[in-house]
């Protein structure tokens, strides 16, 4: 068999996985300032080598990271808005609302309303005083020209969004529903101003973004992205790039993304993006998927790919269907698709999310393209001896978690599970009913897998109420939060513990 085109997972290492929005910060959501770096002084001491994050993208509405409104933009809630009142852009007594909003969780609704006035303010500043750059951001108008080639879209369509009081780009007037048709309109210039703050927004976000990721970086520390396969429907990937979609060029969806029905869900799901035109893709060398990704690598240093399988195959379903069961499966673009993003990045440092009942084909792909997989402990009990996700059965270019954001915690996953599978666990791990994520943690530490990533509600001890996603939920996601005594907690009662832990497994970076 030929040599896997990309092998870069050799040597054993740990992460935490933990998504910037559940940072602690009083002004309503976790941010890019100090916590965040306080964050990345606990994993170097700690022994960890990663910071494992959700997508950084815009989110609309469900305020989930996997629907955004760009594959290429950060998302200003994001930005910590400290720096911009020290560049004199806002006053102290104008954030000060923010501060109201609780601090134990994210209130999406409350944030939107209070949060947007005030960086519409700051931009308004900005332009007035004629767009200079800001210390330690880069240079302004270079920084504009570098990231054109995604940003001009983006920014337009989230000032046209916002002109259009909400709507989706395809339920626009039609002479707005390509770029290129809205670019010869009269919007560009009745919206200029909006257009300019949300370029702004943009700069303050990758500003932040950049010295934290360096901060990590030289504190030994990586940071591992990720990567949705498919993008929302309603965003400026879809908007800009009609021509790479299976879409008509009215901008409706000739099928759409999913899954098929399966034991825990009779309908499958019907996610509702559009799906990629991977003849038209192919024709074009894949050049959308090589900037997505040379962008993603800007900003992290190891990507993971959500949905991975849809390379293989996926599952494409009519776009006016009710559920997914009318659902077909239809080639995707194979080897061929990794062998040129092999050629434009060589040294993509990249992680395969192959979760769920596959096909062997999709297993033969992944082992061609040398992606490590990834297994998940709480799928593993219950069973026979034979479960792939149990620890004796763990490759080593696989990443090994206890569960992911999309999982209960293991505390709450497992006083939630039945006796059987309790039995088994403890059979397997020879361990009691004390701390099973702490039995679950080891577990990760030994397992074969090169990496292993731990969830932070896990080593809080945390039960239900800190899961951070229940998947096929509409509500009540994406908004948990750690408080500053917990990492205070780590810091004095833990960290010692998993140094000590990465040292025995040959997981520690000293």
């Amino acid at each position: 068999m030929p040599s896997p085109l990309f092998n870069w997972l050799d040597k054993r290492s740990s992460g935490v996985l933990l998504h910037p929005t559940s940072l602690p910060s009083c002004h309503g959501i976790g941010n890019l300032g100090r916590t965040a770096y306080q964050f990345v002084d606990f994993l170097a001491n700690a022994g960890f080598a990663y910071w494992q994050i959700c997508p950084l993208g815009p989110t609309g509405f469900g305020d989930s990271p996997y629907q955004c409104f760009s594959a290429f933009a950060g998302n200003p809630y994001l930005i910590d808005l400290d720096p911009v009142v020290g560049f004199g852009l806002l006053k102290e007594e104008e954030i000060a609302p923010l501060r109201d909003l609780p601090n134990d969780h994210v209130d999406y609704g409350a944030l939107y309303e209070t949060f947007w006035p005030l960086m519409a303010k700051a931009a308004k500043r900005f332009a007035k005083d004629g767009e200079p750059s800001l210390d330690g951001y880069g240079n302004y108008k270079a920084f504009l020209k570098k990231q054109s080639h995604w940003l001009d879209a983006y920014a337009a369509y989230r000032a046209t969004k916002a002109h259009f009081k909400g709507k989706a780009w395809f339920q626009w007037p039609k002479k707005y529903r390509s770029f290129d048709e809205w670019s010869k309109s009269d919007l560009p210039k009745a919206l200029a101003t909006d257009i300019a703050a949300e370029k702004f927004y943009q700069y303050l976000f990758f500003g932040q973004w950049t010295q934290l990721r360096n901060y990590a970086n030289q504190k030994g520390v990586g940071i591992i992205g990720d990567v949705p396969i498919f993008v929302a429907l309603d965003s400026a990937d879809a908007w800009s790039q009609l021509e790479i979609f299976q879409m008509t060029k009215d901008g409706k969806p000739k099928a759409v993304a999913g899954v098929p029905p399966d034991y825990f869900s009779p309908l499958g799901q019907l996610w509702g993006n559009p799906l990629f035109d991977w003849d038209a893709l192919k024709a074009r060398q894949y050049d959308w998927w090589i900037d997505r990704l040379k962008a993603n690598f800007a900003l992290y240093d190891v990507v993971r790919i959500d949905h991975f399988r849809a390379f293989h195959d996926y599952w494409a379903i009519p776009a006016n269907a009710k559920d997914a069961t009318s659902g077909e499966w239809k080639p995707g673009p194979g080897i061929d698709f990794f062998e040129t993003i092999k050629k434009a990045i060589p040294d993509a440092h990249l992680i395969a999310e192959d979760l769920g009942d596959l096909s062997p084909g999709v297993h033969e792909l992944r082992v061609k393209t040398g992606l490590p997989g990834m297994v998940i402990l709480q799928f593993a009990f219950g069973g026979n001896a034979e479960n792939d996700y149990l620890p004796h059965n763990h490759e080593q270019n696989s990443v090994a978690y206890a569960g992911t954001h999309d999982n209960d915690t293991t505390l709450g996953w497992y006083w939630t599970e039945g006796d059987h599978v309790r039995e088994h666990v403890r059979r397997y791990l020879s361990v009691g009913d004390e701390a099973p994520q702490w039995d679950f943690i080891r577990a990760c530490f030994r397992s074969p897998a090169k990496l292993s990533v731990i969830t932070l509600q896990d080593l809080l001890n945390l039960g239900s109420d800190a899961r951070m996603n229940a998947p096929g939920t509409a509500q009540g996601n994406w908004q948990w939060r750690y408080q500053p005594e917990n990492l205070d907690f780590l810091n004095r009662e833990v960290a010692g513990y998993l140094k000590d832990l990465g040292h025995i497994f040959g997981r520690c970076r000293d």
